[in-house]
């Protein structure tokens, strides 16, 4: 093969590529036209017996054309998010007109290639306006920011599949005066970054925030004797391993390329499938359809008697409400006594959550509603 025909296959490709995208800008417009029927006509957004039926119909005729089922599976399920995804962000600014404008001035944990920041972008990738980012230097600060009105929005990390939940933003929640509007999940993958031409061998030192360095502990256990040092966000220790020869970051291969560094080794997390859940803050909750999956987060401190909790938790299942998360903090200043971070699968406008929450009282101290908002959490369908 010449060099012309390379090049002459190549330029094939990019065509076929272009015409992609125009196709999927076109689809993401025709389901913009669907949204409206489901509105009008009080419809789920998501049909997941739909989205079945029509995968399997697209794996049949893919087959057909010499296409394997995973790679039709793939492609599909992540343009059906997308759809989904979208329709639900659209439905919500119709809901909530008041809180929709022009420029979304957002807090988030440090600067630039920061997994907040990449977050950050994710979350408000669907949801039109100018960006206005606003790095900060700690969880408190981004509270501060948003309660203070400097921000509209504040990005806060509260979980990772590798390394548990983040006590910090959870003790935090007990006092800040914001509510939980949104959630993102974002796929984390660390690299080791160091200045150009570093070896491995050669580095004596490491630079990450407390929580990479939890998610790749088994790495960095097996470097031996080496130094750590903890920074408050990825952005600084990026910065820290720039400025010091001989010593790494850890941190994402975009970020550290915005920084000059080169990735020294990839995939450093103790679990091959290392994701971290992000909420969304705002000083005012927002109203959230029943026609969208949501989620109700709320603190709750049950009365100090044997069996408590279990009546408490007990009126989520009388009332067919699904719990999806309980995490228990201690209250600052309060030996022994704790709280609980509820998560349920459930949308506060509903009648039957009312009345949950209500008998909820019976049995607690005291209950604190964090905020309700659609969940971002799509499970995919199974067809293979």
């Amino acid at each position: 093969m010449t060099q012309n025909t390379l090049d002459a296959l190549r330029h094939d490709i990019n065509e076929i590529d272009s015409e992609l995208l125009i196709l999927l800008a076109k689809r993401r417009r025709i389901s913009h036209g669907v949204l409206e029927y489901k509105i009008a006509n009080n419809k789920p957004i998501r049909d997941e017996a739909r989205e079945q039926a029509l995968l399997e119909k697209l794996i049949r005729y893919g087959k057909s054309l010499g296409l394997d089922a995973f790679y039709i599976n793939s492609v599909f399920q992540t343009i059906l998010e997308d759809s989904v995804l979208n329709q639900q962000a659209m439905l919500q600014k119709n809901l909530n007109p008041d809180t929709v404008g022009d420029t979304h001035r957002v807090a988030y944990l440090g600067g630039q290639g920061s997994y907040s920041q990449l977050a950050c972008h994710k979350y408000f990738s669907r949801r039109p306006g100018k960006l206005v980012e606003m790095g900060c230097q700690s969880f408190e600060q981004i509270t501060e920011q948003v309660e203070k009105g400097q921000a509209d929005f504040g990005i806060l990390p509260i979980e990772n599949t590798s390394s548990g939940s983040i006590n910090e933003v959870f003790d935090l929640l007990q006092h800040a005066q914001v509510s939980i509007v949104g959630e993102v999940t974002h796929t984390v993958e660390h690299c080791l970054l160091a200045l150009p031409d570093t070896e491995l061998q050669a580095i004596d030192k490491i630079y990450a925030h407390p929580q990479p360095f939890a998610q790749c502990s088994r790495f960095i256990q097996g470097l031996g004797d080496i130094q750590h040092e903890t920074c408050d966000s990825t952005s600084s220790a990026l910065k820290q391993a720039a400025e010091h020869p001989n010593s790494a970051a850890i941190g994402s291969a975009q970020a550290g390329k915005n920084m000059g560094l080169e990735v020294v080794k990839s995939g450093l997390a103790n679990q091959t499938e290392n994701h971290s859940r992000f909420i969304v803050v705002a000083r005012k909750a927002l109203q959230v359809s029943t026609q969208i999956p949501t989620k109700t987060s709320l603190i709750m401190a049950t009365k100090q008697q044997v069996g408590s909790l279990a009546d408490a938790l007990m009126v989520f299942k009388q009332h067919n409400i699904n719990m999806v998360k309980l995490e228990s903090r201690p209250v600052p200043g309060n030996p022994w006594e704790e709280v609980f971070y509820v998560d349920l699968l459930a949308n506060i406008a509903d009648s039957q959550v009312q009345v949950a929450l209500e008998e909820l009282k019976d049995h607690t101290q005291f209950v604190r509603l964090l905020g309700c908002y659609q969940s971002e959490s799509l499970q995919a369908v199974d067809v293979l």
